[in-house]
């Protein structure tokens, strides 16, 4: 659904970084490790929320 505010592991916020990351990496083309690299998402735990989450609230929003 909606990207997690924060780390479900550390706690630091990462739903800040959401939107500039999904641009970056999904329409200018950028590599995901660089694009996290620029935004200061450094721990693994913080990187696997925004590398792995699929944003569903557009498929899932006609049900509700």
């Amino acid at each position: 659904m909606m990207v997690p505010v924060r780390c479900f592991t550390c706690g630091n916020v990462v739903g800040g970084h959401w939107e500039e990351f999904k641009v970056r990496t999904q329409e200018d083309g950028e590599d995901p490790e660089q694009v996290l690299d620029d935004i200061g998402v450094e721990r693994h735990c913080c990187r696997r929320m925004l590398v792995s989450h699929k944003d569903l609230v557009d498929i899932v929003a006609p049900y509700q």
